[in-house]
Order: C-alpha cells, then sequence, then structure tokens
C-alpha cells in the first residue's frame, strides 16, 4: 500500500520543507520533496498542514485512566493507546516506586507487551522511576518504596525484564549509586539521575560513571544556585547529557523553561509528559499514594507536592511552540528526534527520512493533533481522512 501526502509543511532534520510531498509505502518513508511529486499518483493534498515525524515519550505513567504499574498487558497496552491519539508513536512505560514484586510483575507485563510487537503497539520498553531515590527528593513518591542502590535488587528487576528495561532513574549521591550507574550501564540500561539532592561534583561523578539523561530537569532535586549549581547546572553545561523539560506549565514557570532551551545545546532537551492514569479530574492512584487531580495540576491528595501531570505530547509541543517562542524544527527535535536518539532506534523512527518508518503525525495550523500514522497506517485520523 502507497499512501502521497502532498501540500504539506514537513519538519525534516535538515529544516522545514514548505508545499512539500512525502510518499509513503510498506510502513516506510519512500521519498520527500518540495513542490509537485515526480509522478500523477493520486494524492492526499494536506492544504499547508504540518507533517512531523511521532512524539516519542520517555517519562509517562498511564493514561486515559489506565496505569503503566500492572501486571496487565492490556491495561497497559491501553495506557500506551490513550496517547496515541495525541501523536505519542513510541513511549516508554514508567513505573513509580513501588513494593519489589510489583515493579518485577509490571516489568514483566511491559516485556510481554514488547516481545509480542513493541514498535506496532508504540511501547519500547520500561522505565524505573526509582525505588533508589533520595528521600530528600522524593516528591511523589512514597519514601516506604525507596531503597538504596543494590545491586542484587537491580539484577532482579533486570531479569524480570529481560532486556526490555530501557532506562533507570537514580540518585547517585546514595551510599552505592556511582557502583549501580556503572552496573546498570554495563547491561545496557540508559541512566538517568533524578529525585536526586546530588551537589554538582556527586552529579558530574555520575556522568563519568556513564549516566547520560536527567529526569524531567529542576523538578525533583535541589534548586539552581548560582555559587552551588548542583544537578541543574552539571545537566545544563555537560556536553552529551539530555535533560527531560514537563512544559506543562505548572512544573515550571515559562521562564525557566526558556531558559533551559536557550542554555542546552541542540538534541539536549527532551519534552516528555510525566503523565500518570487520569481520565479527567478527581482522585486517582499513582503506585500507593492517592492524587487528585484539579484543572491541569495534579498533587498528593491534600498536599502541594506535585504528582506527574495530564499533559500530553501535543500539548507540549504546542507550549513549547506557542508560548515558549521554541522555532517549530528545535520543538519538533525535542519531541521526536532527541527523545529517539536517546532510546537508540534514531535509525527507525523520529526523523522524517527516507528509509524511516512511517511513524508521523499531522497537526493543525493550531498545531492540534488532526492525524496519527505508525506503520505506514492512519491509526487517528479524525475528519481529516477516512480511514
Amino acid at each position: 500500500m502507497s499512501t502521497l501526502l502532498t501540500d504539506a509543511r514537513l519538519v525534516t532534520p535538515t529544516g522545514v520543507i514548505e508545499s512539500g510531498w512525502i510518499r509513503i509505502a510498506d510502513g516506510r518513508i519512500g521519498e520527500i520533496g518540495s513542490g509537485s511529486p515526480p509522478d500523477h499518483a493520486k494524492p492526499r493534498a494536506l492544504h499547508g498542514r504540518w507533517v512531523v515525524p511521532g512524539f516519542i515519550d520517555l517519562h509517562v505513567h498511564g493514561g486515559g485512566g489506565h496505569a503503566m504499574l500492572s501486571e496487565d498487558p492490556d491495561e497497559v497496552l491501553a495506557a500506551v493507546a490513550s496517547h496515541r491519539a495525541h501523536g505519542t508513536t513510541s513511549t516508554l512505560a514508567s513505573l513509580v516506586s513501588a513494593p519489589l514484586d510489583e515493579l518485577l510483575a509490571a516489568l514483566a507485563a511491559v516485556r510481554d507487551v514488547v516481545r509480542a510487537g513493541s514498535m506496532r503497539a508504540g511501547l519500547v520498553g520500561s522505565h524505573l522511576e526509582g525505588p533508589f531515590l533520595s528521600p530528600l527528593r522524593a516528591g511523589a513518591h512514597d519514601p516506604r518504596r525507596l531503597l538504596r542502590p543494590d545491586r542484587a535488587i537491580l539484577d532482579r528487576l533486570l531479569d524480570a525484564a529481560d532486556g526490555t528495561l530501557r532506562v533507570i532513574t537514580l540518585a547517585p549521591e546514595l551510599p552505592g549509586g556511582i557502583d549501580l550507574v556503572r552496573h546498570a550501564v554495563a547491561a545496557g540500561v540508559i541512566v538517568a539521575i533524578g529525585h536526586s539532592d546530588a551537589d554538582l561534583a556527586q552529579a558530574n561523578a555520575a556522568f563519568d560513571a556513564g549516566a547520560s539523561l536527567v529526569t524531567h530537569l529542576f523538578n525533583g532535586m535541589r534548586p539552581w544556585h548560582h555559587r552551588q549549581p548542583g544537578l541543574v547546572g552539571a545537566a545544563l553545561s555537560r556536553p552529551g547529557v539530555v535533560s527531560e523539560l514537563i512544559n506543562d506549565g505548572i512544573h515550571l514557570h515559562d521562564a525557566t523553561a526558556r531558559v533551559a532551551f536557550a542554555a542546552a545545546s541542540a538534541g539536549r532537551i527532551c519534552l516528555v509528559t510525566d503523565c500518570i492514569a487520569t481520565a479527567g479530574e478527581g482522585s486517582f492512584r499513582l503506585g500507593d499514594a492517592e492524587v487528585r487531580v484539579d484543572g491541569d495540576a495534579v498533587r498528593l491528595a491534600g498536599t502541594q507536592t506535585l504528582a506527574g501531570s495530564t499533559l500530553t505530547m501535543d500539548r507540549a509541543l504546542r507550549r513549547a511552540v506557542q508560548v515558549l517562542g521554541v522555532p517549530m524544527a528545535v520543538a519538533v527535535d525535542a519531541a521526536s528526534s532527541t527523545p529517539a536518539r536517546v532510546l537508540g532506534i534514531d535509525d527507525r523512527v523520529g526523523k522524517l527520512e527516507a528509509g524511516r518508518g512511517a511513524d508521523l503525525v499531522v497537526l493543525s495550523d493550531a498545531l492540534d493533533v488532526e492525524a496519527v500514522m505508525v506503520g505506514g497506517e492512519w491509526t487517528t485520523s479524525g475528519r481529516l481522512f477516512n480511514r
């Protein structure tokens, strides 16, 4: 099956192509060009709409009322599907700190989904946000579920995931933390620093040991200070380190988000959602904790502590462009290309480029999602196309 999209604004690795066209065949991007395509195949004209690579979310706990922390693969798939309608074509399943048996079961459920065909389902693997976190920076994580870094426990988690644990967030300043960074990296896991009270030296020691990612920059870490820059300063000044950003206007002041984009060199910011299993306002569960959704804010019940978000990747991109003033190509890089590179799947997805998988999103002038394609097939088309 071949699809030809014309009269589109294509965001490619080399910039925006105005009045562009893109041909899709056998689930992959075949050709890209500008002006008129070189044949007379029946096109689908997009009338100036944006076409961008599918969004890739490194940090999501659930959505649509469904949680990633579940031993039921169908529950995990339902959470993934709820984000697909918002343009997320690849995601990790983020697991909050929980009793060890629950984490082992949840990792096994993610493993089963991945083994059944992750790129088709959109699930790339799991992300353990804990349990090796600092009690001083626990945020919404239940302090009773936090553990000191322990290689034997990590090995049990790795065994349950069986190669599908892609990212682990930990606090390297804890006793044994740096050793655990090395052990995880040697096992092929991406180590993110987060929920950490690390100072500058401790953060840089973790990066020297192989850590390469920072979990939701500014949140869950000691605040930036001009004489004590801490993890924030290490992250923004360290070449090669990528930082997640929750761009919902709640976790960060917009000026802070602008600083992060301005300070990090190209390809070092990832937009993430940190979305929980919310299905509207009211009370929900995040691991053992009860959380309350009020508007767009999620907090631990009875407190002002933020506990994830209701954010989706399309809204994160839209805010980056329309509120922060980030150029479209830079915002798309943060939503697609950079997270693909972090996960090592950028040879398959994350860019509009010939030969890559046809995971893409069609956006209106207002940057609302109008259609989503995964593997060359429309999964969400709204009013734009008849499926």
